[in-house]
């Protein structure tokens, strides 16, 4: 920020014929524009067709992996080319480019983690050939669409390449156990969070009242952006065929299912990041103690190009730290290097590609035994009965003694960690007698009944076990787990559960307020009679609802289970308040408060944070609040007694993310809201009679140019 002022105090102070040879300056060193020839020659050799359903999620068929690849990107890139292009110049560390300075942090993390390094080293050494063909298909699958759509493409963007695509692997992974937090810690003295969440949940037939297999795919990402879920189905000849959620950017299914099994997964949080305290030579700024001798720190320059306003760019320059542990951050308060699970891995392409193609739990346990990924619960299921949880991570083997927790000292090199437990000593349960495994952001050791749960002394306490429990971890046991005989309409019921926990923290803090005496305060008394009788419910028409969760959601306003950020009592009372200026009450229908709005619809929806109906809001001037994440895609994943495969999907708005011409822009949001799904069509014959649109990538553009 120190560096933007005095550039933009440059700037202003600049007479204009120089701040006009700077624009021209500038003009001349962007980027050339690509030959948009090259990219559509190099889409003749992929032949696909795409064929869209009547709710518009695009079907993939060709002959090779590469072909489903190019045409899965072509796809995605029709309903969302806008956040594939966004996260590709992120990766690249160009975004601020294109964005301003609200991305240059970005921009500096890419180069401060060392995402091209690691890409450089290791990309052709470390991934197959077969990986790199299907991550080439689909960067061309991004050029073929930009080549058509000139008019859409950022300057510098093209040509994307396979190169690309697995830095964005690189890049993202480590954020979804919390870098992100840990970094803030560092150079932030209060760490600033996010809502976090997502339901796994698998029955066996052991459990199913029918025999069936059950798997609940349940993610809880935001409505848009990056990290918005994408719904597709590939079929290639040579055995990748798979339903299920895609980011912007990844031509592999993160979660969902194939023919023969499927599997969700859940944001996991141990601890894998440590932070040491270098110290650093009074004599030299640059060196630091490392065994009883000063070392120098690798420094590198980051030029950062910032887009500052119209055609004017200011190049930032920032050092760039490393030391033998790793990342190094200079603060007011020290300087301090980082040493991260996933730091310098290159091979997630890799496992996610085998993961989608495997057929058998054999198949799938060899893919997670490559631990390329860095964390993330998963939760199985097959068409054999098999089900299984796997708390995943990259363990560091650390030296035992010392608080791992805490800030390390960063002149010892035994206290540097050079390898990683083997998926054989990660948490995991197989097939437990009780029939069934869940997770939702919560400790591994409350997965399945009691009985069957994995025990915490099993594990050495440096690996940094999570041993939290969310609102719908209780709501899982209270349902799922009540339930020895669960048909299919019990699994969906469960999953739309709307209620808060009598264990659950929000529990505790309206017992809280209920203790207070009121005294003359006739609005407090009000709002415990409210309270005392609410039935911890979020169905649109609860009128206790909105005084609870705005309450919870000013005590920890991240999820059941962060810190408290304001006393019960106080956040009732600011409750109170907000509630009588904004609704003249203090018990609205919960669903004139709790809003989903996309396109033409403006409908109340039940639900709400740490709910297994999960739904975030973002409070607006009138006082409601318009859901932004939580529930996306939802994936209901069968296989009955005999083996046979049947699945239903929904997803908050549609298939078109921004296309709002499109009906597919909000088709999805009545069902959505309503808690009802769709047939996911995963054969070719399930999927004739519902087929849209059947075309290959181009066809419709030049079919538009006759």
């Amino acid at each position: 920020m120190r560096y933007l002022k005095i550039g933009l105090a440059l700037l202003i102070g600049l007479p204009l014929l120089t701040l006009g040879g700077l624009v021209a300056f500038d003009w001349f060193s962007q980027p050339r524009e690509p030959d948009y020839g090259v990219f559509i020659t190099e889409a003749a050799q992929y032949h696909v067709r795409i064929k869209r359903d009547d709710f518009g999620v695009p079907h993939v068929f060709g002959k090779r992996d590469a072909d489903v690849a190019f045409g899965l990107a072509f796809a995605h890139c029709e309903d969302d080319f806008a956040t594939i292009q966004e996260a590709a110049l992120a990766t690249r560390g160009k975004l601020a480019a294109v964005e301003g300075r609200k991305a240059a942090v970005t921009d500096y993390l890419v180069r401060l983690m060392g995402v091209w390094d690691t890409i450089d080293r290791k990309y052709d050494r470390e991934l197959p050939f077969s990986v790199k063909d299907v991550l080439n298909a689909y960067a061309d699958g991004v050029n073929y669409y930009a080549a058509l759509h000139p008019d859409k493409v950022a300057r510098g963007l093209l040509p994307i390449t396979g190169r690309d695509i697995a830095a964005g692997f690189v890049f993202k992974t480590p954020f979804f156990y919390g870098l992100d937090h840990e970094l803030r810690k560092i150079t932030e003295p209060v760490p600033e969070t996010k809502p976090q969440g997502s339901n796994g949940v698998a029955v066996s037939p052991l459990r199913a009242a029918d025999g069936a297999t059950r798997l609940l795919v349940n993610s809880h990402q935001p409505y848009a952006g990056p990290a918005a879920w994408y719904e597709a189905v590939l079929e290639s000849q040579h055995g990748w065929h798979v339903a299920g959620g895609f980011f912007p950017g990844s031509p592999f299914m993160l979660h969902g299912h194939n023919a023969t099994l499927g599997w969700a997964n859940t944001v996991n949080t141990p601890d894998l990041v440590d932070v040491y305290r270098l110290k650093i030579n009074p004599a030299n700024p640059d060196q630091y103690l490392l065994d009883g001798k000063w070392r120098d720190l690798e420094k590198k320059d980051a030029a950062i190009r910032v887009k500052l306003w119209g055609p004017i760019y200011w190049t930032f320059h920032r050092e760039v730290l490393r030391s033998a542990h790793g990342p190094v951050l200079r603060t007011d308060h020290g300087v301090f290097a980082i040493r991260y699970a996933g730091m310098g891995e290159v091979r997630q392409a890799l496992q996610y590609y085998k993961l989608n193609k495997a057929h058998n739990l054999e198949q799938w346990r060899a893919a997670m035994r490559l631990q390329a990924l860095p964390s993330i619960n998963y939760i199985y299921a097959d068409q054999a009965g098999n089900i299984g949880y796997v708390y995943n991570g990259q363990f560091p083997v650390r030296k035992p003694g010392f608080n791992w927790k805490g800030v390390l000292p960063g002149d010892r090199s035994d206290l540097i960690w050079h390898r990683y437990l083997p998926f054989s000593r990660e948490p995991q349960l197989w097939n437990p007698k009780s029939g069934f495994v869940f997770n939702s952001n919560n400790t591994p050791f409350q997965a399945t009944a009691a009985d069957d749960n994995l025990k915490p002394k099993d594990f050495p306490a440096w690996m940094g076990i999570q041993t939290n429990m969310t609102n719908r971890a209780y709501r899982a046991e209270e349902t799922f787990g009540a339930d020895n005989a669960i048909g299919a309409e019990d699994f969906r019921n469960y999953k739309f559960d709307l209620f808060y926990s009598s264990a659950s923290e929000l529990a505790e803090e309206i017992a809280e307020v209920l203790q207070v005496r009121p005294g003359n305060d006739a609005d407090l008394k009000q709002a415990q009679a409210i309270l005392r009788n609410w039935n911890r419910g979020t169905d649109i028409h609860n009128r206790g609802a909105a005084l609870g969760v705005l309450m919870g959601l000013k005590v920890h306003p991240d999820e059941d289970g962060a810190p408290r950020k304001m006393a019960p009592l106080a956040a009732l009372k600011e409750s109170i308040a907000f509630l009588k200026q904004h609704f003249g009450r203090l018990d609205p229908e919960w669903g004139q408060l709790n809003r989903m709005r996309r396109g033409k619809y403006d409908l109340p929806i039940d639900g709400g944070p740490d709910i297994y109906r999960a739904v975030y809001g973002e409070e607006q001037k009138d006082g409601t609040f318009t859901a932004r994440g939580g529930d996306t895609l939802i994936m209901f994943v069968t296989w009955d007694r005999d083996g046979v495969l049947s699945s239903r999907s929904i997803h908050q708005f549609g298939s078109a993310t921004l296309d709002k011409t499109s009906r597919h822009y909000d088709d999805q949001v009545p069902l959505f809201v309503a808690m009802k799904t769709k047939p996911v069509y995963f054969t070719e014959e399930q999927l004739e009679g519902h087929i849209e649109a059947d075309y290959a990538p181009g066809e419709r553009e030049r079919a538009e140019q006759r």
